[in-house]
């Protein structure tokens, strides 16, 4: 068996804290220095922009993504084309087409099924696993299709055209085999080894690119609500977080890699840290967690990610395995593990599935969540038989634009009030990391008042009021804390839309915290 790489895509030098700032900035007179950075970007034209595209095409670019809008094109044609797109309004967003970059550890041993170790320790021999349900896509370098677990393995699906002749192209297939390597009598067992699996090559010339990510989101979720896992980063993406909230929007369960970094300070990855993003770090076979493993609040679970026999494309060995560390395998046990209890659990949401997942871990060292450990050791048998979590309703709803129609998203979010419908009351929950703040549209018809109510299980959540009708007034009701009440009045003879948010306090211990909403409408006094 050949020593390979083992790898999880990290970090660049920019935050994601000094990169969502760039971001933000108005697309004129923004620099375009950024587009220097790579040979390749990306622009996101707006809706109703469909005159642009013979001019994007002449100009040699690509379409990435339909859904958002997103075209891929040299670097040279972006900067000429970006000031004439944004001055007549047609651009949404430009950025570099970042790439993403391989590194890890290693580790050499024999690829023999029995020093699978972790299988017992995640409860993966506890319990039989079902058929082929639920989808669970793979974003990463290409499969080997020849390779003996996968040349005849059922319901493995490729989304497009897999490549394994880098050799750094051992990846993907290593984390397919980690998710469905078959109970064939040949080498080793994945988790979940009859799971409908599907496979993006995001990495077709070799470089993992947002672009093939973001393309291969997309893909993975007009599966239909599934499980999507990413042993990936890099430095922030706008578009690529808009592609995880599209496939969160649509259904899906994302897990992502936490990263390698824990021995140099455990710097924020890229896309683990987005909200809705199920946070996986790694442990040895003693349940320590490993020293390279991320540490900090986004961290979820932790799953096996040492001394892990896993299967490698044969040309980069005769036998096909070899033995690898990261997080970049501690995440396709937990998503492979998400597929098999959503699959015996259909009547679940991806909301309860992400909460089922971390709410039965197996808790390690302290009591609680911990920056190390998250909510502890995957526990595939305890997710199984523990009592469904309640929905998050609305998710994803962390601003005013995915909640408005025709902003991020086409429909937006359903308004909790209507002209017809004044009064509604619902439950949900917050996390610091993972969804930090809930955004709802009300109705407030003319010459009436809407009281809103938030009754929150922590003193940590504030109710705010983000957008008011034109010529309404808000203000705030003293009532015993946590108890908050905001009340917004319309004296003017059309209605409008308000939106309220509830959020939680970024210094919120712990850092998670459920809350009653009501809201109920009036005739004005």
């Amino acid at each position: 068996m050949g020593r390979v790489p083992a790898c999880v895509f990290a970090l660049g030098a920019a935050t994601a804290v000094a990169a969502q700032s760039a971001a933000a900035a108005p697309l004129v007179p923004r620099s375009l220095e950024p587009l220097r950075s790579e040979p390749v970007a990306l622009l996101q034209v707006r809706a109703g922009a469909g005159a642009v595209e013979r001019t994007l095409r002449d100009a040699g670019a690509r379409r990435v993504s339909h859904r958002m809008r997103v075209w891929r094109l040299s670097s040279g044609a972006a900067r000429r084309l970006v000031p004439r797109l944004a001055l007549s309004g047609a651009l949404r967003e430009f950025e570099p087409d970042h790439v993403r970059r391989p590194t890890g550890h290693i580790a050499a041993g024999d690829p023999l099924l029995p020093f699978q170790w972790w299988l017992p320790r995640v409860g993966a021999t506890a319990a039989e696993p079902p058929g082929p349900g639920k989808p669970v896509t793979a974003i990463d370098s290409g499969l080997d299709l020849s390779h003996p677990e996968f040349a005849r393995r059922p319901d493995t699906r490729t989304l497009n055209e897999q490549s394994v002749t880098g050799r750094q192209e051992f990846h993907g297939t290593a984390v397919a085999s980690l998710i469905g390597a078959p109970a064939n009598g040949v080498g080793i067992v994945g988790v979940y080894p009859s799971a409908r699996l599907a496979m993006w090559d995001a990495s077709p010339r070799g470089v993992l690119r947002a672009s093939e990510i973001i393309a291969g989101i997309e893909a993975g979720t007009q599966l239909g609500p599934g499980v999507v896992t990413l042993s990936l980063g890099g430095s922030f993406s706008e578009l690529e977080a808009e592609a995880v909230a599209h496939a969160v929007e649509r259904g899906s369960l994302v897990v992502a890699a936490a990263g390698n970094e824990g021995a140099s300070g455990s710097p924020a990855s890229f896309p683990a840290n987005l909200p809705h993003v199920l946070t996986v770090g790694a442990t040895d076979e003693a349940d320590a967690v490993s020293e390279f493993s991320n540490r900090g609040r986004a961290l979820d679970v932790v799953a096996p990610g040492e001394d892990i026999v896993a299967a490698v494309p044969t040309s980069f060995g005769t036998d096909g395995y070899a033995r690898l560390e990261g997080t970049s395998f501690s995440a396709p046990i937990v998503a492979g593990a998400a597929a098999w209890v959503w699959t015996v659990r259909p009547d679940l949401d991806n909301t309860q599935v992400f909460e089922l997942i971390r709410r039965s871990a197996r808790d390690l060292g302290e009591p609680g969540r911990d920056p190390a450990t998250g909510f502890g050791l995957l526990d595939i048998p305890a997710a199984l038989r523990r009592a469904a979590p309640a929905r998050d309703p609305y998710e994803p709803n962390e601003s005013v634009e995915m909640v408005r129609p025709s902003a991020l998203f086409a429909a937006g979010q359903p308004a909790l009030t209507l002209p017809r419908r004044g009064r509604a009351t619902l439950q949900a929950a917050l996390d610091v990391v993972d969804d930090p703040r809930d955004v709802y549209r009300v109705w407030v018809p003319a010459r009436s008042r809407v009281t809103v109510v938030v009754q929150p299980s922590t003193r940590a959540v504030d109710l705010q009021l983000l957008v008011r009708p034109p010529g309404a007034t808000a203000r705030r009701t003293a009532t015993p804390a946590p108890r908050e009440t905001l009340t917004v009045t319309n004296g003017s003879r059309t209605g409008g839309f308000a939106f309220v948010s509830a959020l939680l306090r970024a210094a919120a211990s712990p850092g998670e915290a459920t809350y009653r909403l009501s809201v109920s409408t009036s005739a004005r006094r």
